[in-house]
């Protein structure tokens, strides 16, 4: 009996080695990431999955401009802020939103969204908790993976050679 059972755990933890084996080996195309900063006493977390260009063209192709757009990759982006904070002048009050944005060539729209826990391309208009336009442009150098950045002004979204900044207060 003590035999059939030292198998039987042999056979166990090497099937325990092999599934955690295969699921480490398994990792996401587009990983999970988190920005996080404080604006003005505010505590910004950012939390999206980052895709790469992998050579493609994003904005304009892969990305439409004018469309709304998941900012990011899987699950919707969920941006949280801890206060109130003003954005492009406009007040977002504390808590989670899912994060979309309209890519444009000059201006973008930044869209807070009161809908949280959804995959990235569901997305309700009439959700829609904020929505500012923001400056955007193209950048001279290549950002492979999509960025969050909290920055002591504000949040900057970064990718592929596209470039977009909110100003918070």
């Amino acid at each position: 009996m003590k035999t059939s059972t030292l198998k039987m755990l042999g056979l166990s933890g090497v099937l325990v080695l092999a599934v955690v084996f295969f699921s480490q080996a398994q990792e996401r195309a587009s990983p999970p990431k988190t920005a996080e900063g404080t604006v003005n006493g505010a505590k910004i977390t950012v939390n999206y999955s980052s895709p790469a260009v992998k050579g493609r063209t994003i904005f304009g192709e892969l990305v439409p401009l004018g469309k709304v757009w998941r900012a990011g990759a899987n699950e919707a982006t969920i941006f949280e802020t801890s206060k109130d904070i003003q954005i492009q002048g406009k007040t977002l009050p504390a808590g989670k939103y899912s994060f979309f944005i309209i890519p444009d060539e000059y201006n973008s729209t930044f869209i807070f969204n009161k809908q949280t826990g959804q995959w990235g391309t569901q997305y309700d208009e009439s959700q829609d908790a904020l929505r500012v336009q923001v400056p955007s442009g193209q950048t001279q150098t290549l950002t492979e993976n999509l960025i969050y950045d909290i920055v002591a002004d504000g949040m900057e979204v970064k990718w592929e050679y596209g470039r977009a900044k909110a100003t918070i207060k």
